[in-house]
């Protein structure tokens, strides 16, 4: 993958758990997620959001209900630590701080 692609896919994940980081119990469904991603300029297919939520998930960052048509995602207590910036994973985006 080229280093923007890399980029990206890191800059997706932080997106995707800083969102979930912001939700009411740290859940979001997918379909809004995809908008998310939009708006903070991280354009995306459903493809590549649903491969990012599923290496999310396999690497214990979120958990995931399938609910056929749409998937409900919910932030682990690591992933929330990676939005907050409190620990860092060389696979995802270091976030800035806020202010």
């Amino acid at each position: 993958m080229s280093d923007y692609g890399d980029t990206m896919r890191r800059h997706r994940r932080l997106a995707i758990l800083r969102h979930l980081e912001a939700c009411t119990e740290y859940t979001s469904n997918a379909s809004i997620l995809i908008d998310v991603l939009r708006g903070l300029g991280v354009t995306s297919t459903r493809s590549q959001e649903i491969t990012e939520l599923v290496w999310l998930r396999e690497s214990g960052l979120i958990t995931t209900i399938d609910q056929g048509e749409f998937v409900i995602a919910t932030a682990t207590v690591a992933g929330v630590e990676i939005a907050q910036g409190v620990t860092v994973h060389p696979e995802i985006q270091r976030p800035r701080p806020r202010g």
